[in-house]
């Protein structure tokens, strides 16, 4: 019993973890955008989690993809989701979208995904679908009729939705050392940043926010968030921890709050509800018969 329960108690506490760093990201981004220009702050970022996984690899057994055709595949998969989502993500923080709104409409992501890879939706998984969507113009809608923020704010934090959807699709197809791929990722996505830097303004001060914000996207989240959520998915129900992204931005709005003093609408807090509601639909286990049934077609 002792150890079921300590068993049970590192469960929690490693999910609780993965959810409060995961949720904080979008605050430090907004901490170390007052201190820096958006390519400034995801280039800083970037070194500091590249060189720690260079460290760190030895020590982890993070080995590179061998094959050739997997490492292409993992530098496209680093343009996308950690250069061309990170990049509009941080120009939608820039333009004021907010945190708490940011986060609820990357809660899509999932949904998204699930219909870009579904062939067949059974009509529980397709009203999970339309509730997810409808959450999203809900949350759009109060952005800019209500909170008024630019169409350039909400463009971006859309293109970051679109960019990690795309970039999941990509990583879900790297088949061979999905963990040992990540330092080739990174390597993309500062070349990225990299290139687009004469096109951008370049500022930032040394100020201890923002060498704390970077230490803590590019250590505690971008390493040690990353291999806290590969160590979930090794030990349990993949299901379980993709539940764990349900959380996020109901943490990330309440840290929003607390941090910046920003709140969520009643119509955005209402498109939330529907996308948590419509993410529980769209990935609720099907009955082993109801698979059965489906194989058999």
């Amino acid at each position: 019993m002792s150890r079921i329960n300590a068993s049970t108690l590192v469960g929690v506490t490693s999910s609780s973890l993965f959810v409060l760093l995961w949720s904080s990201a979008a605050i430090a981004s907004k901490w170390g955008l007052a201190h820096a220009s958006p390519l400034a702050f995801l280039i800083g970022r970037f070194a500091i989690a590249l060189a720690a996984l260079l460290a760190l690899g030895p020590l982890l057994g993070l080995r590179l993809p061998r094959q050739p055709r997997e490492r292409r595949r993992a530098l496209l998969t680093g343009l996308v989701l950690l250069g061309f989502y990170p990049i509009f993500y941080v120009w939608a923080l820039q333009l004021q979208v907010t945190p708490g709104m940011i986060a609820t409409l990357l809660g899509v992501q999932p949904i998204l995904t699930g219909l870009l890879t579904e062939r067949r939706f059974g009509a529980t998984r397709l009203a999970g679908l339309l509730l997810g969507l409808g959450g999203l113009v809900l949350v759009v809608w109060q952005g800019m009729g209500l909170a008024g923020l630019s169409v350039a704010g909400l463009g971006c934090a859309l293109l970051a939705l679109l960019g990690i959807t795309l970039g999941t699709l990509l990583q879900k197809g790297l088949s061979e050392s999905p963990l040992g791929s990540l330092p080739l990722q990174y390597v993309a996505g500062l070349a990225l940043c990299l290139v687009l830097l004469p096109t951008q303004p370049l500022h930032f001060d040394c100020s201890l926010e923002l060498i704390a914000s970077l230490l803590w996207m590019g250590l505690l989240i971008s390493v040690g968030a990353t291999l806290l959520l590969y160590r979930l998915i090794a030990r349990g129900n993949l299901v379980q921890v993709t539940s764990l992204f349900y959380l996020v931005p109901a943490v990330t709005a309440l840290l929003d709050y607390l941090a910046f003093g920003n709140r969520l609408g009643a119509l955005s807090l209402l498109g939330m509800g529907l996308i948590v509601l419509g993410l529980l639909l769209v990935f609720r286990p099907r009955p082993e018969r109801a698979e059965a049934l489906a194989e058999r077609r």
